[in-house]
């Protein structure tokens, strides 16, 4: 996952139908586009492999730990503290009655596990769990169980109840005076809660460690293991892989263990030593992104979870080179060799026999036989490409001279183009790597003009894992442009040989990023519009392209249109002398600020007022201060700014061709924190990147800022001399289509994304093929901002059936909607 992006920021059952009757007509011939779209079944496009899309984990938004991973206690361990977030404390989610501590010494339940709370005679300790507190269900069974010492011995009590009272039988555990033990209890819910609190109570001194509740049904049944409803959720996408554990999580912090040595350091990047073995035992960390992780789901819980849903695991290891911000190569060749033996260990955990090493580990925690790893991936979005791969190429040697069988995933750093992407790219390339992971997070107007991105990559040059992707939003306008893309995917099958949105989940009280495919809170879950195209394509993706090709929506482009705009981001700046010049030399705006504001509308947050002649942003906190002038039909102008940074982050902002406050251009100097200009162009409120270049604004100096647009080309000059050009000349396609065909049910699989809100009537030719008359449709439509939600959903599938199937038929796409024609050959 980047930091950089996040700042830029089985289907459904129906009554069967007639499409013909599900799907209404159209009320006027004006609401109806028309296409063709020509399938080629004699010809044969790429093998699609059964790995090529799947999902990926990272701990983000409490993914993990109140989320996927199924304890119900938070903090059960009293590992929380500042270094994980400068809000915690070791008691943090715990409410103590009475007299208690938490002790860091001698008496410590293990070295790893070096925190532990001391209560003292009569008092108590509440745990108020993950949102709302811990929840139940009426009937369900929670296995409770606590590490103790009592040096006189004790009785512990432990209840579980919510503010109407008892929510199960209470338990006393005999605290023996023979130094650390673990104890247990069971618990039967006598009714259903989502405010619970779990409550140990001592009737004498008493040491507490790794204090847990437990439902006792996870998924599988697995001990330790995973939330139900949201590992169903996963297993429901049937994905071909699960790429763990990181994202950001992988390439920050420390590259040095927990020991002794280290200092316990605590802020490390994941290493998947600590995360294996008894959980009592396995070393806390912080979490990148500002929590604390137990590591109670751990690699092992990882492996399981792939085998149990039919996928291929494919782990994430640091390559020593820190992202996400950091960007710090380590220079310690001791470290490196020691994380390259960890590589090749990891290796012999997953597919060792029994009797080795870390084979013996596995066979231990209770899995003899091996994982059959089959890929690994070095590193996530580096942003020092030539250091990342110089350490990268001592990773893929080491683990192909012992592994041969074993592909070694590289990757081209944070973003979807710019240099870092292009070095990156070169590297791989000339060291012939297996296969490359490219990361990004555009707009939905990015996807929708990028379908052909693939088209033109090298054939016989290292594949492409497109390992992190989404549009920027939850609604069903970015599913309908994501799924627009993956047709493009689909046909690029021999270069795109993975894919993965991201992220996966998100816990609704603990957000560091959206949008995300799964949302939930401690009792509930449920898709997003995203998801569901995502299951809609898992689940039908067919195991080879049939080539075809459609027919494009006309009359897609004309000139940039638009107002002007001055903005700043954590930045206070001066405006001055502003011109707009029509293309025949007519003035359509000129201000010296001399008097007032009045022609500017503030569209944005900040503070505007005029100072000593000028228009001045004072607020350095504020972003997107946007303030605006002009007519949205200007087009083929100049426009001329005096731009002063006055203090603060960042540069300044100059928009053009601004429609409304989420649609506009603008050329952002001094920003990424004042280290890079580019020209972002926004839709809708998401935003792409169209030009980009290193580069930094010094305060006080006045910046002589002049932009030409013609047509649909722009050229940009800072202080006189051209900064760059770009023409935005792509159109933003809305009907897009691939088809497939599925060997084992022998059925042609016509997938169809039509993102706009006419009807798209369409002309479909088989090239000859004989089909069946009948074929079973599968639909997603609704309007574009429809989202969904914990108590609705509003974006589903719905099934039905088409018996017009021809050779040579015409078949009407609803406006905003995705379909699935499963056409049975002959």
């Amino acid at each position: 996952m980047s930091r950089t992006a996040r700042w830029r920021l089985g289907l459904g059952t129906s009554a069967v139908l007639l499409a013909t009757a599900a799907l209404p007509a159209p009320a006027h011939a004006e609401d109806v586009t028309d296409y063709a779209i020509t399938v080629d079944p004699s010809a044969t496009g790429p093998k699609i492999d059964k790995t090529m899309y799947g999902v990926f984990f990272e701990d983000i938004n409490r993914a993990a730990d109140g989320g996927l991973y199924a304890e119900l206690v938070q903090n059960r361990s009293f590992e929380y503290s500042t270094d994980d977030n400068k809000a915690y404390t070791p008691l943090t989610a715990w409410t103590v009655l009475g007299t208690a501590q938490v002790l860091d010494d001698s008496g410590r339940l293990n070295d790893r596990n070096r925190a532990y709370l001391s209560l003292g005679a009569g008092s108590s300790a509440t745990n108020a769990g993950y949102n709302t507190g811990i929840a139940v269900r009426d009937g369900e069974t929670y296995d409770f169980s606590v590490w103790a010492r009592a040096e006189a011995g004790s009785t512990l009590t432990v209840t579980l109840q919510d503010s109407g009272g008892t929510l199960a039988t209470a338990r006393r555990i005999a605290v023996k005076k023979n130094g650390w033990a673990r104890y247990q209890a069971v618990f039967t819910a006598t009714r259903t809660s989502a405010t619970g609190r779990l409550t140990v109570a001592a009737d004498a001194a008493t040491a507490l460690d790794m204090v847990s509740l437990f439902p006792r049904d996870t998924y599988k049944h697995e001990p330790n293991g995973l939330r139900e409803d949201l590992a169903e959720k996963i297993a429901a996408l049937h994905p071909g892989f699960v790429r763990f554990p990181g994202g950001c999580l992988v390439n920050t912090g420390s590259m040095q263990d927990y020991s002794q040595a280290s200092g316990w350091q605590r802020k490390r990047s994941y290493q998947w030593k600590d995360t294996i073995g008894p959980v009592e035992q396995r070393a806390t960390n912080a979490n990148f992104w500002g929590y604390n992780q137990s590591y109670g789901l751990g690699y092992y819980e990882y492996f399981r979870f792939a085998e149990d849903i039919g996928a291929m695991p494919l782990p994430v290891v640091p390559a020593l080179v820190t992202g996400c911000g950091q960007n710090k190569a380590v220079a310690d060749d001791a470290l490196l060799k020691r994380h390259i033996q960890d590589t090749l260990d990891l290796i012999e955990f997953a597919n060792g026999p029994a009797s080795s090493k870390w084979g013996k580990v596995r066979a231990g925690m209770g899995h003899p036989k091996p994982f059959h790893l089959t890929h690994i991936e070095v590193g996530n979005e580096e942003n020092l490409p030539n250091e990342f791969f110089a350490r990268f190429q001592q990773f893929r040697a080491a683990v192909q001279a012992k592994y041969p069988y074993m592909k070694v995933i590289s990757n081209s750093g944070p973003d979807d183009a710019g240099s870092t992407f292009d070095t990156a790219w070169k590297l791989n390339r000339d060291a012939k790597v297996d296969m490359v992971d490219e990361h990004y997070y555009n707009s939905p107007q990015w996807f929708l003009q990028n379908n052909d991105r693939y088209d033109s990559y090298d054939r016989s040059g290292p594949k492409v894992f497109l390992g992190e992707y989404a549009s920027q939003g939850n609604a069903f306008k970015n599913g309908l442009a994501e799924a627009a893309y993956m047709t493009g995917l689909e046909r690029n099958a021999d270069v795109v040989k993975l894919a993965s949105y991201a992220p996966l989940f998100a816990n609704e009280d603990y957000v560091q990023w959206s949008p995300d495919m799964v949302w939930f809170n401690n009792h509930a879950s449920w898709g997003s519009a995203n998801y569901e195209v995502q299951k809609l394509f898992m689940t039908n993706v067919g195991d080879r392209v049939v080539p075809s090709t459609a027919t494009g929506t006309p009359s897609l482009s004309g000139p940039i249109t638009g107002a002007v705009g001055l903005s700043t981001w954590n930045t206070s700046a001066a405006y001055d002398d502003v011109r707009v010049t029509g293309a025949d030399g007519g003035t359509l705006l000129s201000d010296d600020f001399s008097a007032d504001a009045s022609r500017w509308t503030h569209t944005g947050t900040g503070s505007w007022s005029i100072q000593d002649g000028r228009y001045v942003q004072t607020d350095d906190t504020a972003e997107n201060t946007m303030v605006q002038a002009g007519d949205p039909s200007w087009h083929d102008y100049d426009l001329h700014v005096k731009a002063t940074k006055k203090s603060g982050k960042e540069g300044f902002l100059v928009a053009f061709g601004v429609k409304d406050t989420g649609n506009y251009y603008w050329w952002n100097i001094g920003g990424w924190n004042n280290t890079q200009s580019a020209v972002e162009q926004a839709v809708d409120g998401g935003k792409s990147t169209l030009i980009s270049k290193a580069g930094s604004v010094e305060t006080g100096r006045a910046y002589d800022v002049d932009i030409e647009v013609r047509g649909r080309q722009v050229t940009l000059y800072l202080d006189g001399e051209e900064w760059g050009s770009f023409t935005d000349d792509k159109p933003a396609e809305p009907f897009r289509q691939v088809v497939t065909r599925d060997a084992k049910t022998g059925e042609l699989i016509v997938k169809v994304v039509n993102a706009q809100s006419a009807a798209a009537r369409t002309a479909v030719d088989l090239g000859g093929a004989e089909v069946a008359s009948t074929a079973k449709v599968t639909t997603l439509a609704a309007a574009p901002d429809a989202v969904n939600t914990e108590t609705s959903t509003a974006v589903a599938p719905r099934t039905s059936t088409f018996t017009g199937v021809a050779r040579k038929f015409t078949y009407t796409f609803p406006a905003n909607s995705i379909t699935f024609l499963r056409i049975e050959q002959r």
